[in-house]
């Protein structure tokens, strides 16, 4: 839970930096705008606890030995390298700062009531594979979705530096 309320702290911080007049406007070409970012990262955490939702309606599967092994899950923060995601940008989802933020906002609460709703539960016997980081727990999935935003985070810092150029 702390991970998730500071990877959303870092995210809202640097999400201020970025006006409501840029808010929407991409950098260059191929580069998204903080309003698709934002969208973007709301997207991928509904997909992942919608995800959990469905694990959890039958029984845990075995996972083989081999498969508990996964790359570390911090490296989902590294910008070196861009990663095309699986999931569409849905453009009804790109809107204005405040709009952006409190539907952001609305996902979280969203988020933090399932993984309340999992307390009192063993919910590391579910795994689902990760499309690039392999296969996680619900545990480890939690920690990715405070990742994710991290990785996010950076992408709009580089947001911010290019507009102050």
């Amino acid at each position: 839970m702390l991970h998730l309320q500071a990877s959303r702290a870092k995210l809202l911080s640097v999400a201020e930096d970025i006006s409501d007049q840029r808010w929407r406007e991409s950098p260059a070409p191929e580069r998204w705008s903080a309003a698709e970012v934002v969208a973007h990262v709301a997207m991928v955490e509904e997909r992942t606890i919608y995800g959990m939702k469905r694990l959890l309606q039958s029984a845990p599967r075995p996972v083989p030995l081999r498969k508990h092994f996964h790359l570390p899950l911090a490296i989902a923060t590294w910008r070196g390298r861009k990663v095309r995601t699986p999931i569409p940008l849905d453009a009804k989802r790109v809107c204005d700062k405040r709009e952006s933020l409190a539907g952001l906002n609305a996902t979280r609460e969203a988020t933090l009531a399932f993984i309340e709703s999992t307390r009192g539960s063993d919910v590391s016997l579910f795994h689902f594979e990760h499309p690039f980081l392999g296969n996680l727990n619900m545990y480890e999935w939690f920690r990715t979705i405070g990742y994710h935003e991290l990785r996010h985070a950076k992408q709009i810092r580089e947001l911010v530096e290019t507009f102050h150029l």
